[in-house]
């Protein structure tokens, strides 16, 4: 097993995740089975407490675990699957150890830092490491070590100690530390500096770790002056010195270390097993971006209303799940950030100039997401725009709260229910369509969610979403949520049209909502020959892919540019022209992607 780590300094959210992502990327482009571990140094024991504005979102795994968004990159760039373990906190190791102490583990030692602390570290990393995180459950042969914060802080402290004498315990070479860190360019004198990484390093060697590869995060390409000066002080030839700047896409990053020869590097420093004759992720990859580069120009805009969008890192996965869609469509894609507190009647008071300009982003856009989220600030908001959405015949998908909040606004519009809501905003309704489910424990917060993979059983053949994801009887799709839509008042909205043609295995909760595309009281759905008003419980963004895009997201972007008919008139294959490239005869937007002919660059 190789392991390289990846700290960073100077700043926080300097890019760690991506670089340790696209060396994963480079690396598995050789042939290699790669995993990756993040570490983050805070106490609590997951982030599934976390607001959005804290570390944004929460990724959720397959076994439930709620995790930081950076394992996100890492299965989007590997695609792989990872486990709740690959997410290393203070709080996780520290309950570890309190819990072997109270059994008397440790029984007639005093338990400290060092050697507890520490070494529970790397027996944490050491058994991760082996997990296979391939279908085909072989062991990885290198681990890809995130360590979050900046070096210096004091809670990262016991982690930089472990891995110090880790270094040794697994002998040099098979241990790599990469420091990521900034090059600032001041506006004054428009000279890129060099120092912060001077002492970044220097704080680094004086806790026992020694950087093997220096990447440096810059607006602009790094200076060959410059280099050669970090190269001096910081103890490393040039040619570690790797110029990480600032590009259009994150998916351009494992191409410009792959330029700059780290892949060489790595077989030399930790002797790796690669035949570099057969690169076809990197070929893959290349084929990727240039597509980026080289699209028609077509254009589609999608309306995210959320209470989060302040911060995009809040809706990381959903971005990408509709990058992704739009990819597949040969579209670039505008995502307009509505807060949905904009959209309410309380705004229009208060701040006319915010209300209005929120009601035309939304006006001129070609679909409406409303992604999920906690808490009742900006509902009514959600609300107003599904409601928009669904009688303007406007495209639409609501994830999570958003599929409860648009059965809310059938229950208030269609069933004259005008008190319907959510037990979670007002427990008082007298008809809640939305409840607690009995499993839900309101004494404690932390991991009581349904939480992880799930299956879904399709009620019927006669549906949108059965088709755009195959036409198989049954998917598994991750979860997390604590609220879910009253079973018992489902006749009463299919009776008016609004179907539930997704269900989970016992047909006690609904998972995928349809507006029927004749529903008499929709008249202009029927008109217009949109056919997309659907909701979905469960997250489909944490499984989307760059050449798979998630289905539901996939249908909101084929209805809202009006290619979805004649996609499932085809059977749920685009014709050439609509696809990713003119050369391509693919079908289906998760095969093929990669054998197009692009324009070199």
């Amino acid at each position: 097993m190789r392991y390289i780590l990846v700290t960073g300094g100077v700043i926080s959210g300097i890019g760690k995740g991506i670089i340790a992502s696209s060396v994963g990327t480079i690396l598995k482009s050789c042939g290699l089975r790669v995993t990756a571990i993040k570490i983050d140094p805070y106490i609590n024991i997951d982030a599934g407490t976390f607001s959005p504005y804290e570390h944004g979102e929460v990724f959720v795994l397959d076994d439930g675990g709620e995790v930081d968004l950076d394992l996100g990159n890492y299965e989007r760039f590997l695609d792989i699957r990872l486990t709740k373990d690959n997410n290393l906190t203070t709080g996780k190791i520290y309950q570890s150890v309190i819990n072997k102490e109270r059994r008397g583990d440790y029984l007639g030692k005093t338990v400290q830092v060092v050697p507890h602390i520490t070494d529970a570290i790397q027996e944490w990393v050491m058994k991760q490491a082996k997990v296979s995180v391939d279908d085909d459950g072989a062991e990885p042969q290198v681990c890809v070590i995130e360590l979050g914060g900046t070096v210096g802080d004091i809670e990262s402290m016991p982690f930089i100690e472990a891995f110090r004498q880790f270094q040794f315990k697994v002998k040099r070479e098979n241990f790599c530390n990469i420091h990521v860190s900034l090059i600032p360019m001041p506006n004054t004198t428009g000279e890129q500096k060099t120092k912060p990484t001077q002492n970044s390093v220097r704080e680094l060697r004086g806790l026992g770790l020694s950087p093997d590869l220096i990447m440096c995060r810059c607006a602009t390409a790094l200076e060959t002056a410059v280099k050669e000066k970090i190269s001096m002080f910081c103890h490393v030839e040039p040619t570690q010195v790797v110029c990480v700047h600032d590009v259009s896409s994150v998916y351009k990053v494992p191409l410009i270390l792959e330029n700059q020869g780290v892949v060489n590097y790595f077989c030399q420093r930790l002797n790796l097993p690669v035949d570099m004759r057969h690169r076809k992720m990197h070929t893959n990859l290349s084929k990727l971006l240039k597509f980026f580069f080289f699209s028609p120009g077509f254009h589609v805009s999608i309306a995210l209303v959320g209470k989060y969008t302040k911060l995009s890192d809040s809706y990381t996965s959903v971005i990408k799940a509709l990058q992704h869609s739009a990819l597949a469509i040969n579209h670039k894609l505008e995502v307009k950030y509505i807060d949905s507190a904009d959209l309410e009647p309380a705004t229009l008071k208060d701040e006319p100039v915010k209300y209005h300009e929120a009601w035309q982003k939304l006006c001129s856009s070609n679909g409406v997401l409303v992604p999920g989220g906690f808490g009742v600030r900006g509902t009514e908001g959600k609300i107003l725009a599904i409601n928009w959405a669904r009688r303007q015949g406007k495209p639409f998908l609501g994830v999570c709260l958003g599929m409860q909040l648009a059965v809310c606004e059938f229950a208030r519009n269609v069933l004259g229910w005008e008190d319907a809501s959510s037990t979670e905003f007002y427990p008082k309704s007298k008809h809640p369509v939305v409840i607690d489910m009995p499993e839900h424990n309101p004494g404690q917060m932390g991991g009581t969610m349904r939480l992880g993979k799930r299956r879904t059983i399709f009620k019927t053949d006669d549906s949108v979403m059965k088709k755009l994801y195959g036409g198989f009887e049954y998917i598994e799709e991750r979860h997390r949520h604590r609220f879910e839509v009253n079973p018992e008042l489902k006749h009463h909205f299919e009776a008016k049209g609004l179907k539930f043609v997704g269900q989970d295995e016992e047909g006690e909760r609904m998972e995928i909502i349809e507006l029927e595309a004749n529903c008499p009281l929709s008249p202009v759905f029927f008109v217009s020959g949109h056919t997309y008003f659907v909701g979905v419980q469960y997250h489909p963004e944490f499984t989307s892919r760059p050449i798979k895009p998630s289905p539901p997201y996939f249908g909101l972007l084929l209805a809202a540019v009006g290619k979805l008919q004649s996609y499932l008139a085809k059977g749920c294959h685009l014709s050439p022209r609509d696809t990713y490239s003119d050369c391509s005869d693919s079908s289906s937007p998760e095969t093929d992607i990669l054998e197009l002919n692009f324009p070199s660059l």
